[in-house]
C-alpha cells in the first residue's frame, strides 16, 4: 500500500452534459441534484431563467420542495448572466473574481462543513459559447477544475447541442471534464 501523502487524489467529479431541449436538460439535472438532496447534499444552480424553472418544476414533481429546500439552506439559484457579469473582467473570466463569486456559496451551501460535497449545475459556460465567446467558455471550465482543489463539489455542466455547428469543439470541452452525462443520467468517465 502507497503511504497516505502518495496516493493519488480522486479526480473531483465535474461532467458534461450536451442537450437538445430544456425539457431532456431539466430532467437530468433534476436527477442529478435530487441524488445529492436524498444523502443530505446542498445544491447550486446557476442556469437561464428558462432552465432554472423547468428544474425547479422537476424537483417539485419528484417530491422536493424548491422554495423549502431554499428555506432551509440546501438549494442556492442564481442567475448565470448575473454571475458572469460579477467574473468577467474585459470579457475573460478571472479567477479572483471567479472565486469571490463562488467560493461564498460553496461555504455557504455546506454549511462551513468541510467534508460535505455540494451538488453543482451550471450553464454560465454555455451562455459565453452561445455568444461567441468559446475561449472564455473554456476558461471558465478551467477555473472550475482550480476550484475543485479547494472546495468539495461535484458539478455538471450544461451544452447546448446546437451550439456545437459552428465549432465542433466536443472533444475539447469534453477535456474539461470527468465525466460526460448520457440522455438517461448516467455518467461515463472521460479518459
Amino acid at each position: 500500500m502507497l503511504p497516505q501523502s502518495t496516493v493519488p487524489k480522486p479526480r473531483p467529479f465535474h461532467a458534461v452534459r450536451f442537450y437538445n431541449d430544456a425539457e431532456g436538460l431539466s430532467a437530468i439535472v433534476a436527477g442529478f441534484l435530487t441524488q445529492g438532496f436524498t444523502i443530505a447534499q446542498a445544491a447550486i444552480v446557476i442556469g437561464t431563467p428558462a432552465h432554472r424553472a423547468a428544474i425547479e418544476e422537476r424537483l417539485a414533481a419528484a417530491g422536493f420542495d424548491p422554495t423549502q429546500l431554499k428555506r432551509e439552506g440546501r438549494l442556492f439559484v442564481l442567475d448565470a448572466q448575473e454571475v458572469l457579469e460579477r467574473i468577467l473582467v474585459d470579457g475573460m473570466p478571472n479567477a479572483s473574481a471567479f472565486e469571490k463569486a463562488i467560493v461564498p456559496i460553496i461555504e455557504e451551501a455546506s454549511g462551513g462543513r468541510r467534508d460535505c460535497v455540494v451538488r453543482a449545475y451550471g450553464e454560465m459556460v454555455d451562455v459565453l459559447w452561445r455568444a461567441g465567446q468559446t475561449a472564455a467558455a473554456i476558461r471558465l471550465e478551467t477555473l472550475w477544475n482550480t476550484l475543485a482543489n479547494t472546495q468539495s463539489f461535484s458539478l455538471l455542466c450544461g451544452y447546448s447541442m446546437g451550439n456545437f455547428y459552428k465549432n465542433a469543439a466536443i472533444e475539447e470541452i469534453c477535456s474539461h471534464h470527468s465525466h460526460v452525462m448520457s440522455s438517461h443520467g448516467e455518467a461515463a468517465e472521460v479518459h
